[in-house]
């Protein structure tokens, strides 16, 4: 058989003894300039400074379906075959992994008894912060427009 006129052999395949040495470490990519890419205001250091403790809606979503699917008594093969997906992809919605559509949101709260309404408003009232706002007394100020003009005569 005849070779390929625009093939050439590379070293380092079977039956050639190349030793190869330790590739260097690539240099790290150039850094950008701060306000590339970046909302108006944003700073690394501002994000890492603020704790990030709201949940995501699929994590809060999966386990309130799982609590649903134990309150039944529900295996994850039971509700998976009444929704029409598979056991593994069930799995991975209760436990935050996938994000599932509307519609494959929709077959799971039918095949576990409840409604679409039901299911958001349970996750609202979960994602919903508590707030404890301090009652501060009103602040005093002074009379403006004509009240003070006339004191001030």
């Amino acid at each position: 058989m005849a070779e390929h006129p625009n093939l050439h052999s590379i070293s380092g395949g079977r039956g050639s003894a190349v030793r190869r040495e330790p590739a260097e470490e690539p240099a790290p990519p150039p850094a950008l300039p701060a306000e590339f890419g970046r909302p108006p205001g944003h700073s690394e250091r501002a994000r890492s400074a603020v704790p990030v403790t709201e949940p995501l809606w699929r994590e809060v979503l999966g386990r309130r379906l799982r609590e649903l699917r134990r309150d039944l008594d529900q295996t994850l093969a039971e509700t998976a075959a009444r929704a029409g997906i598979s056991p593994q992809y069930l799995s991975e919605i209760e436990r935050g992994r996938k994000e599932p559509s509307s519609e494959m949101i929709a077959a799971l709260t039918g095949a576990l008894g409840t409604s679409l309404a039901e299911l958001a408003t349970d996750i609202a009232r979960t994602l919903r912060p508590v707030r404890v706002v301090p009652v501060r007394a009103p602040a005093v100020r002074p009379p403006a427009g004509p009240t003070l003009l006339a004191r001030a005569a």
